[in-house]
């Protein structure tokens, strides 16, 4: 393994979100803080308690588990998009690097990327409504999972894509919509029946429900069923990677 080599596409692709600090610190700030005047004003008023929690505290998993999942898109596809957009994928290919040490620097940035912007948002959250996280160990592994994952998703994303505007057509039409309807800004179990058997064909229920488990103890779906969802989703992501690499499909071609 070359760390060296992985090292330098981490710190290059870090440089670049560092450049932008302050923009990357403040969205997630401003944009969090909507969420809640708007849900918690609309609709918190109308709606006091979740299963026992508060809605304030109750929105709070969906809110983080959005951002970061369209985070780590975002940025792990734009980040080896650009370098195929400009041919400098070439030289990076050319070079004594395999293809593990190039997804593990730039998939590694996008995730440490989102990474941040999860905490932010935790710490965002936690001026408004007195949160109390149960499972602080199953929290985090759930957040780094989710990181690691859409990172891959993203980077499969940024090979895919042959244009700019690609690079948005999924996370803006599918990837968000799963989310709001994924039991986000609300539990699934307040849904008619029917509606409750189609939401649980949504992948990003079992995420977001596991990662709200690590915070009430609450769950829509058994917690096991959660933690084999974002581990074949996971598993999904790197067999793709590997095939992509192996057959130099959009990359070579």
């Amino acid at each position: 393994m070359n760390w060296q080599a992985v090292r330098s596409i981490y710190v290059s692709e870090m440089a670049r979100f560092f450049r932008t600090l302050m923009q990357s610190f403040i969205s997630p700030v401003i944009s969090t803080s909507l969420y809640f005047v708007v849900f918690g004003a609309a609709i918190g008023s109308r709606i006091d308690q979740v299963d026992g929690v508060s809605y304030g505290a109750f929105i709070v998993p969906g809110l983080i588990m959005l951002s970061v999942m369209t985070q780590a898109i975002s940025n792990a596809s734009f980040g080896i998009y650009f370098p195929k957009f400009i041919g400098a994928i070439y030289e990076l290919l050319s070079a004594p690097v395999n293809f593990l040490e190039i997804v593990i620097g730039y998939v590694g940035a996008a995730a440490t990327k989102a990474l941040f912007i999860g905490v932010v948002i935790l710490a965002t959250s936690a001026l408004f409504v007195d949160l109390q996280i149960q499972h602080p160990f199953a929290m985090i592994a759930f957040m780094l999972l989710t990181c690691v994952s859409f990172a891959l998703f993203g980077f499969i994303i940024g090979i895919w894509a042959q244009n700019f505007e690609q690079l948005q057509l999924i996370p803006l039409l599918i990837v968000t919509p799963l989310v709001f309807l994924g039991g986000s800004f609300y539990s699934i179990s307040m849904l008619p029946p029917i509606w409750q058997t189609i939401t649980l064909f949504n992948p990003v229920v079992y995420l977001i429900s596991g990662f709200r488990w690590a915070f009430f103890g609450m769950t829509d779906v058994p917690i096991g069923l959660s933690l084999l969802a974002i581990a074949s989703f996971t598993a999904l992501c790197l067999i793709v990677v590997w095939w992509i690499f192996k057959t130099g499909w959009r990359i070579r071609k």
